[in-house]
C-alpha cells in the first residue's frame, strides 16, 4: 500500500497546480495510464508459471528456480502504480472542476457585487491585524441568483472598527455574530467578489460587510458540538490565562484564545502538534475503549469494552462510532481526517478478524483520503502528520531496538526513539515551511508527552461534564490544568534559551540539507560509544542552547566591540538599536519590527538587558509588532509613540501590550530634548498638529537627530515626500543635520523621498532596514542612485542582515552578521 499511496500523493499534488488548459491533457494521460496497467496485467497473467514448476537438476546449483516468479508481481506492481496515478488524476481534476464552473469566476475578475446563498464549512476565525475587525470563514455557494452552483469560497466579514475578542480587545459590531456561526449553517450575503490567486482550493473572495442573514440554522450534529466545544470554554474560563488558552486547544484543537507569545513559544520548541489535534488525542481514546492494539484479539485485551464484556465486532463499531463524533467536534482538519481515517482502517481490521498493520492502515487512509479530497496533497498539516506517524512506525521500532541493546530502559527508550523519528522525519518540512530547525524539539516533546495524556482525558471529561454539571467540569478543567501548565511552561522556558532555534535556509534545498545532515548524524551516532567523544558533543549542545556572551562574542565576532548603532535584520520593517556609550546593557530603541522573536534575538545577540525609552516613530505594524520581543526579559523604563494614534487597532494592541507590562506610554513632543549617556537626541518631526498637508500614518512618524561626542545621525522613520519637504524647511533651526555621519533612510529606502532633503543631508552612511524579496520593491532603484550620487555608502538588511556601525574615535566602519 505505501507504493500507491505515495503515487497518489504525487499525482494530486502536480495535477492541483495545472490550469483548466491542461485538464484534458490529464485525463489523457490518466487514460493512457490505465490502458498500460490493464495491458500489465494481462501480461502478468499470460506469464504466470504452472503451479508445479519442473525442479531444476541438483547439479546445476546457479539456477533458481524461482526467478521467473519475480516478473509478475513487478508488472502487477507496476500495474497498481499506473492505476494509482491515474485515478489520482482523474480526482483531482473533478475535485478543481468546481473552481471554474458556474458564474462566480467571471464575476471575481469583473470585481462584482452580488447576492449568493452559501454554506459555511468550517469555523469562523477573528483576524487581527488592518484597521477594521474581519472575520475570515470558508464556504460553499449554493446558489447566484436563480443559479445553482457549488463554488468553494472564502469570506471576509468587516467590521466597523478594530478588534479581537480573543486579544483583549472589543471586537467590534456584527463581528461577534460572525464568529458565533458554526459549519452547516446557510446564509444569505451581499458582498464584493474578488480574485484569489491561481493554485488555490477556493474559486474567489467576498467581501461583505455587516451582521449575517442566516437562511437555515446548522444541522443538530453541528449544534450539539458547538455546545460542547462552548462547554469546554466556559469550563476553562476560571483557570489562569495560559492554561485557559491551551486546554481547549489540547483537547479539540479550539486556539481562538491562544496569546501570540505562547504560540511563538509552541512554534520554538515544535510543539505546536499539541494543539493540532491529530493521532495522539484519538490513540488515547481508542486505547481507553479497546486497551493496546497487540492485545485486542487475545484474552488478555484491555479497556473499556472488555471490562463490559463487548465482543470484538461491536467493540469495532463503539469505536468507529467514536472516531466518527472526535471528527465532527474537533473538525475535520487535515490531521484528524488522517488520524480517523487510519483508526477506522484498524478498527476494521479488527471487526474482520484480519492482521492490523499500521504502516499499511497509514498508506490506506492516505491513499483514500487524497482520492476524496486532493487538496490535501498540498496540506503542511496533512504531510506533517502522516510523516510522524511513518516515522514512528518505521523508525521508531529500530531505534528502540538500538537503544534497548545497548542498555536503555525498554520504556525510556520507546520513548526517545518515537520522538526522535517524528522529529526526524518532520524536520525537513518544518525547514522548508519555516527556514528554521528546533534544537530543543526533541526533549520537549519527551517531556511534553508525560502531561498530554492526563491533561487530553481530565479535559475530554470536562467537556462531557459541562452539559451536566458545570461547577463538575469546572474542577475538571482545574485539573487538567495542572499537567496543561507543564506544558506551558515547559515550551516558554526552551523557547526563552538563546539556541533554541537556529536559522536555516528555506525551500527545498533547505529541506534536502536538513535531510543530508540528519542521515550524516546517524551514521556517527555509533562513535557516541567513546565517552569522550559523548561528553565533548554534549558540552558542545549545552553551549549551542545556552550561547555564554563570551563564547559567542569569540566564536561569531558579534556584537563587535565599540559599536554604536545596530539596524537589526527583522525582515519587512525597523528596529534599531543605539548604545548608550557607558553601560553595554543598556540601550535606546527605535521601534521593534514586525516580529517578537527576530527583535528579541537581535538584542539578546546585543546583550540589551536595560532599555530606558522605547521610541515607536508610528503604529503601523511593521514596526510596533515586535514590541512583546523587546519588552521580554528586559526592564523598559517608558515607550514614546507618535501623537497621531493611526491606525487605531495598532494603537489599541501597542495600549493593551503596554499596560500589560505596566510601561507608561508617552507621546513625542515638538522639539522634545532627551539624553541617554553620551547620547543626545532631538525630535525633529512631528513639528506640531499634522494637517492635511502630511497626510497618512506615515508622515505621523517622529524622526530624530541623534548625537554623540563623535556622531551625528538623523532616524527618518516613514517619512514621505510632503513631510520630508516640510523637515526641510525647519533645516535652518538644525544646522547639525546637515553632513549628517549616518541616516537611516526613510520608508525601507522606498522611491518616495524627497531628492532635496536627502542632498542636504549628504549622509556618509546610508542604512536601509527592508525584507529579503519584499513585494514592495523596496529599495528602489531610483533611492539607491540618488544616495550613491552623493557618495553615501549605502548598507542594507536583506542583504547584508545585522548592520553594526561601529565608532573608533570618529572612524567609522560597519560589521554585519548575515541571518
Amino acid at each position: 500500500m505505501v507504493g500507491p499511496a505515495l503515487t497518489v500523493w504525487a499525482t494530486a499534488a502536480a495535477v492541483l497546480g495545472v490550469g483548466p488548459a491542461g485538464v484534458p491533457w490529464v485525463r489523457l494521460a490518466a487514460l493512457l495510464a490505465a490502458a498500460t496497467a490493464l495491458l500489465l496485467m494481462r501480461l502478468s497473467t499470460r506469464a504466470r508459471p504452472s503451479r508445479h514448476p519442473v525442479r531444476p537438476f541438483r547439479s546445476r546449483p546457479s539456477f533458481r528456480p524461482f526467478r521467473p516468479l519475480r516478473r509478475p508481481l513487478t508488472g502487477r506492481s507496476l500495474a497498481g502504480l499506473l492505476l494509482s496515478a491515474g485515478a489520482a488524476a482523474v480526482a483531482t481534476t473533478l475535485a478543481t472542476a468546481d473552481l471554474h464552473r458556474g458564474p462566480l469566476p467571471e464575476l471575481a475578475r469583473r470585481q462584482a457585487t452580488v447576492t449568493v446563498d452559501l454554506t459555511i464549512t468550517k469555523d469562523p476565525r477573528q483576524g487581527h491585524a488592518g484597521v477594521a475587525p474581519y472575520v475570515v470563514l470558508q464556504a460553499v455557494v449554493d446558489r447566484v441568483g436563480a443559479t445553482a452552483v457549488r463554488t468553494p469560497v472564502v469570506v471576509i466579514a468587516q467590521g466597523s472598527r478594530v478588534g479581537s475578542r480573543s486579544r483583549g480587545k472589543d471586537p467590534g459590531p456584527g463581528v461577534d455574530a460572525w464568529l458565533a456561526l458554526l459549519p452547516s449553517t446557510r446564509l444569505t450575503v451581499q458582498a464584493r467578489l474578488q480574485e484569489v490567486a491561481p493554485g488555490g482550493d477556493t474559486a474567489a473572495l467576498l467581501l461583505t460587510r455587516g451582521p449575517p442573514q442566516v437562511l437555515s440554522p446548522p444541522g443538530q450534529v453541528q449544534r450539539a458540538a458547538g455546545a460542547l466545544r462552548a462547554g469546554l470554554r466556559r469550563a476553562s474560563a476560571p483557570l489562569a490565562p495560559d492554561p485557559r488558552a491551551l486546554l481547549p486547544g489540547l483537547v479539540v484543537g479550539d486556539t481562538s484564545e491562544m496569546p501570540d507569545d505562547l504560540e511563538e513559544a509552541f512554534l520554538a520548541t515544535d510543539l505546536a502538534h499539541i494543539t493540532a489535534v491529530s493521532g495522539a488525542n484519538l490513540s488515547i481514546l481508542l486505547v481507553l475503549l479497546i486497551g493496546a492494539a497487540s492485545r485486542s484479539r487475545t484474552p488478555e485485551r484491555g479497556g473499556l469494552a472488555a471490562r463490559l464484556g463487548l465482543p470484538l465486532r461491536p467493540t469495532a463499531l463503539v469505536g468507529a462510532l467514536l472516531t466518527a463524533c472526535f471528527v465532527v467536534l474537533c473538525r475535520p482538519d487535515p490531521s484528524v481526517l488522517r488520524a480517523a481515517t487510519t483508526g477506522l482502517v484498524m478498527l476494521l481490521a479488527l471487526a474482520t478478524g484480519r492482521r492490523a498493520s499500521a504502516l499499511s492502515a497509514l498508506s490506506g487512509a492516505t491513499l483514500l483520503l487524497m482520492l476524496v479530497d486532493p487538496w490535501l496533497a498540498r496540506s503542511y498539516g496533512f504531510a506533517l502528520s502522516a510523516l510522524a506517524t511513518a516515522g514512528i512506525l518505521v523508525l521508531g521500532p529500530r531505534w528502540t531496538e538500538a537503544l534497548v541493546q545497548r542498555g536503555w530502559p525498554e520504556r525510556l527508550a520507546e520513548a526517545v526513539g518515537c520522538a526522535a523519528s517524528a522529529q526526524v522525519m518532520c524536520g525537513p518540512l518544518l525547514a522548508l515551511k519555516a527556514a528554521r530547525v528546533s534544537v530543543v524539539a526533541i526533549p520537549c516533546n519527551l517531556l511534553a508527552e508525560i502531561a498530554v495524556a492526563p491533561a487530553t482525558l481530565l479535559g475530554f471529561a470536562a467537556l462531557a461534564a459541562a452539559p451536566l454539571s458545570m461547577p463538575a467540569a469546572v474542577v475538571l478543567a482545574r485539573l487538567a490544568a495542572v499537567p496543561a501548565s507543564w506544558i506551558i511552561m515547559l515550551a516558554r522556558w526552551a523557547a526563552d534559551l538563546p539556541g533554541a532555534e537556529l536559522a536555516w535556509p528555506g525551500g527545498w534545498g533547505g529541506a534536502l540539507l536538513l535531510v543530508a545532515v540528519t542521515c550524516a548524524a546517524v551514521a556517527c551516532l555509533p562513535v557516541l560509544r567513546h565517552r569522550f567523544v559523548a561528553l565533548a558533543l554534549t558540552l558542545a549542545l549545552l553551549a549551542l542552547l545556552l550561547r555564554p556572551a563570551p563564547l559567542t562574542r569569540l566564536v561569531t565576532g558579534w556584537p563587535p566591540p565599540h559599536w554604536r548603532v545596530v539596524a537589526c535584520d527583522v525582515g519587512q520593517g525597523d528596529a534599531l538599536v543605539i548604545s548608550s556609550g557607558t553601560d553595554p546593557g543598556t540601550a535606546l530603541v527605535i521601534d521593534a519590527g514586525p516580529d517578537p522573536h527576530a527583535v528579541d534575538s537581535c538584542l539578546r545577540s546585543l546583550e540589551i538587558t536595560r532599555i530606558p525609552l522605547l521610541l515607536l516613530t508610528h503604529d503601523h505594524a511593521d514596526h510596533a509588532e515586535g514590541l512583546p520581543g523587546v519588552l521580554h526579559d528586559r526592564e523598559v523604563g517608558a515607550i514614546e509613540t507618535t501623537p497621531d494614534q493611526d491606525p487605531p487597532g495598532e494603537w489599541a494592541r501597542i495600549r493593551r501590550w503596554a499596560g500589560a507590562a505596566r510601561i507608561p506610554l508617552l507621546e513625542a513632543a515638538p522639539g522634545e530634548r532627551r539624553g541617554l549617556g553620551d547620547l543626545h537626541w532631538q525630535v525633529l518631526w512631528p513639528a506640531g498638529p499634522l494637517d492635511a498637508g502630511t497626510p497618512g500614518p506615515n508622515n505621523a512618524s517622529v524622526a530624530l537627530l541623534i548625537t554623540t561626542p563623535q556622531l551625528r545621525m538623523a532616524f527618518l522613520g516613514d517619512l514621505e515626500p510632503p513631510a520630508q519637504a516640510r523637515l526641510l524647511d525647519h533645516l535652518a533651526d538644525y544646522p547639525a543635520l546637515r553632513h549628517v555621519d549616518v541616516l537611516k533612510v526613510a520608508h525601507h529606502g522606498s522611491a518616495n523621498q524627497d531628492a532635496e532633503l536627502i542632498r542636504a543631508l549628504a549622509p556618509r552612511l546610508a542604512l536601509i532596514s527592508c525584507g529579503l524579496g519584499n513585494s514592495y520593491g523596496h529599495p528602489a532603484p531610483a533611492t539607491l542612485r540618488l544616495l550613491r550620487s552623493i557618495g553615501s555608502t549605502v548598507l542594507r538588511t536583506d542583504q547584508q542582515g545585522d548592520l553594526a556601525v561601529i565608532d573608533q574615535v570618529g572612524r567609522i566602519s560597519v560589521a554585519t552578521r548575515p541571518r
